[in-house]
């Protein structure tokens, strides 16, 4: 449980860093700013759906 959490606060987190990459849009910092903070969104979301290797029976 704790996990899913933790993977809700990353992908959270990623949300306003990528608002704000997409307010600074013709900066030169904002492309960099804004796929840092979907690459957040993408792990986050990805990371929810893991399968953790403490419950892997195989």
């Amino acid at each position: 449980m704790c996990r899913q959490i933790a993977s809700w606060m990353v992908a959270g987190l990623g949300v306003p860093v990528s608002m704000f990459g997409w307010y600074l849009t013709p900066d030169a910092w904002s492309c960099g700013i804004f796929g840092f903070g979907l690459a957040h969104i993408l792990l986050g979301f990805l990371d929810m759906f893991r399968r953790s290797a403490d419950n892997d029976n195989a």
